[in-house]
C-alpha cells in the first residue's frame, strides 16, 4: 500500500471514529458532525421519536431542520437548489411520525397531501452532507434531523456523552476501508460446477462483512484473466428470487469461468442492493410493486440509482496479483470504475440471461436507463 506506520494509524483512527458514529445513529442516538463551516448535531430521521426531537431542540436551543438528499426532496416537490443536500425547516405540525414519513417513500401514495414544504435557501453546510453520508453508511434512509450547535460543541459532547466525528473522515471513509482490506483466510472449496476452486476472504477493518474472491481453475497473474464482479444478493443468490437475474448471473459466471482454459476469478462483494443494503432493497421492491422502476425506486428512497463502489474490487485484484483482466459484464460502469482504480480491462465479455415474467421490466430498465449492454 505504501503508507507509513503513522499514516496507517491515522487512517485507522479516522475509520474507528466514523464506525462509532454510525453505530450511535443506528442506536437512535445523535452525533456531532464537525465541518469547516460549523459543527452540527445530527440524528437519523427514520429512527426519530417525539421525545428525541424535544431533547434535540433543547440541546441546540432552536428548532432543528430535516436534511434530505436532492433525490428525495425532488419527490416531495421541494424546489431544487443545485445542492446534493436539501434542508427543510420544521413546522409545528411536523412530529416524529411526519418526519419519518417525509424520509420514507412507503407513505407517499397513502399521504399525498403533505406540505407546504419550504427549503432553506442557503446551501447545506459540509456537516449536513456528512450527516446524510453517515446514514447511508449505516444502511439507513439518507435523511437526518440536524441543527447547528451554539457555543462550544465539546461542552455539549461532554455533558451528554455524544460522539464527535469530522466530516473529512466521513468523506474519506469508503476509500480508507477499501485501502485497508486484509486477506484473512483461504481454503479449497469444491463447487458443484467445478472442484478446482479456492476461496480467499478479505476482511474490511471497519468490522463489516467480508468480501470473497473465488479463484476458479488456475488463473495466472502475468496474463489477463476472466473476472466477474458480483454484488451479493440475498434474495437472488440464496433464495432464488425471480425479481432479478442475480442468481443466474452468479451461477452462470462460475460455469463460464470454469470453461475457460485459463480459469478466472469471481469477486463476491458485500454490496447488497447496489450498495444500499438489504432492508432498503426490500423498501425499493415495495415501491416497484407500486409501479416505479428500479432506478426511480432507489431515487425515491433518497439514494443514487447505484451506490456501489469499485475500489474494493480493484484492491482485491491487486492483492491477488492481477492488474489486467477480461471482464465478464454488461455494465459499462464496472469497466470505468475499475479503470479509475488501476485495473486495465483488456476485453469485455458479454454476460446476459433470458428474462422471466417477473424481471423483464427490471432488465429493460437496466438497458434503457442504466446503459447496460443487454
Amino acid at each position: 500500500m505504501g503508507e507509513s506506520k503513522e499514516s496507517l494509524q491515522t487512517l485507522e483512527r479516522a475509520q474507528r471514529r466514523v464506525d462509532r458514529a454510525v453505530a450511535e445513529l443506528r442506536r437512535r442516538m445523535p452525533v456531532i458532525v464537525r465541518g469547516p463551516d460549523g459543527d452540527w448535531l445530527a440524528r437519523a430521521a427514520e429512527l426519530l421519536d417525539d421525545r428525541g426531537i424535544e431533547r434535540f431542540a433543547e440541546w441546540v436551543g432552536e428548532t432543528p431542520k430535516l436534511a434530505l438528499t436532492e433525490h428525495r426532496a425532488a419527490i416531495l416537490h421541494v424546489r431544487p437548489t443545485g445542492d446534493r443536500a436539501i434542508l427543510l425547516p420544521l413546522r409545528r405540525w411536523m412530529d416524529a411520525g411526519m418526519l419519518r414519513q417525509l424520509a420514507d417513500p412507503a407513505f407517499d401514495l397513502a399521504s399525498p397531501g403533505r406540505g407546504p414544504l419550504d427549503r432553506v435557501m442557503a446551501p447545506a453546510p459540509a456537516a449536513v452532507h456528512g450527516a446524510i453520508k453517515l446514514c447511508k453508511l449505516g444502511r439507513l434512509l439518507p435523511a437526518a434531523l440536524v441543527a447547528p450547535i451554539p457555543g462550544d460543541p465539546a461542552t455539549l459532547a461532554a455533558k451528554e456523552d455524544l460522539l464527535t466525528v469530522d466530516v473529512r473522515d466521513i468523506e474519506g471513509y469508503e476509500d480508507t476501508t477499501a485501502a485497508l482490506l486484509e486477506p484473512v483466510a483461504r481454503a479449497h472449496v469444491p463447487l458443484a460446477d467445478i472442484e478446482n476452486c479456492r476461496i480467499q476472504a478479505f476482511r474490511p477493518t471497519d468490522g463489516g462483512i467480508e468480501h470473497l474472491a473465488l479463484l476458479i481453475g488456475d488463473p495466472k497473474p502475468h496474463e489477463p484473466v476472466l473476472v466477474r464482479l458480483h454484488s451479493e444478493c440475498f434474495t437472488g443468490d440464496l433464495l432464488g428470487s425471480l425479481k432479478c437475474d442475480c442468481g443466474e448471473q452468479l451461477r452462470g459466471a462460475i460455469r463460464i469461468i470454469q470453461a475457460d482454459p485459463k480459469g478466472g476469478i469471481l469477486l463476491y462483494l458485500a454490496q447488497e442492493g447496489r450498495g444500499i443494503g438489504l432492508v432498503n432493497k426490500l423498501r425499493a421492491y415495495r415501491l416497484q410493486e407500486q409501479g416505479f422502476d428500479t432506478v426511480d425506486a432507489n431515487e425515491r428512497l433518497g439514494f443514487d440509482a447505484d451506490e456501489r463502489l469499485f475500489r474494493p474490487a480493484a484492491e482485491m485484484l491487486k492483492r491477488l496479483g492481477f492488474t489486467a483482466i477480461r471482464l465478464l459484464t454488461n455494465n459499462p460502469e464496472k469497466i470505468e470504475g475499475l479503470a479509475r482504480h488501476g485495473i486495465t480491462v483488456t476485453d469485455r465479455v458479454a454476460h446476459a440471461f433470458p428474462a422471466n415474467s417477473h424481471n423483464e421490466d427490471y432488465l429493460a430498465t437496466k438497458r434503457k436507463r442504466s446503459g447496460h449492454y443487454l
